[in-house]
This record gives structure tokens, C-alpha cells and sequence, in this order.
């Protein structure tokens, strides 16, 4: 019997551990293993490559709308709509993503 076990991620990693405890639960084992292929470990930078950038002290369109939204429950309406237009913008949306921590700053001095 030949068991291969190709696993390209993590993701898929329980998915393969499971159909080979399938296979071997159907079928008899083997008393002797033929044959060990080694696979090359991947290296320090490829490794690096597949990981997401961090994105620490990110200022996202969600955290300033969560803050601009709970200025606004809090009465603060008129200061929220007039901070937007200071931007130059009708609407958050229309704000560029650059501005994003500026924008939050001015807010949490409200």
C-alpha cells in the first residue's frame, strides 16, 4: 500500500490528518515502510512572503466611524457632521484613508 500526503497549509492540514485516519481505519497496515521522501524545509524569507503584513497603528474606516458613531450617540451630532466637512467631505466615505488617524485624533478631542 503507498500513502501519500500532500499538504500545501495549515488549513488543509486536519482535512488530510483526517481522510489518512480514514484510509488506514479501512484498510490493514503495512508491517514495513519502503520509503521516507523528505520534502526541503522552507526557507526563512519564503516564509516571511506568505505571512500578512502587520498592520499595527493601522487607523481603519471602522475604527473612525465606531468613534464618530458613539460621539454622535452621546449628543454630539453637529460636532461630528462639522469635523467630517473640516475634511472637506459630505460623508466619512469621502474622506481618503490617509486622513483616517487624523481625522480619529480630532475626534477623541471632541
Amino acid at each position: 500500500m503507498k500513502i501519500e500526503i500532500d499538504v500545501k497549509g495549515l488549513d488543509n492540514i486536519v482535512s488530510a490528518i483526517n481522510n489518512l485516519a480514514n484510509v488506514l481505519s479501512n484498510t490493514s497496515l503495512p508491517t514495513e515502510i519502503n520509503s521516507v521522501k523528505e520534502v526541503a524545509p522552507v526557507k526563512q524569507d519564503e516564509k516571511e512572503n506568505t505571512k500578512p503584513k502587520a498592520t499595527q497603528n493601522v487607523t481603519t474606516l471602522e475604527k473612525v466611524r465606531a468613534k464618530l458613531a458613539a460621539l454622535s450617540q452621546d449628543g454630539k451630532q453637529a460636532q461630528v457632521k462639522a469635523l467630517i466637512t473640516v475634511f472637506g467631505a459630505k460623508k466619512l466615505s469621502d474622506i481618503p484613508a490617509g486622513k483616517y488617524a487624523e481625522l480619529l485624533k480630532k475626534a477623541e478631542e471632541l
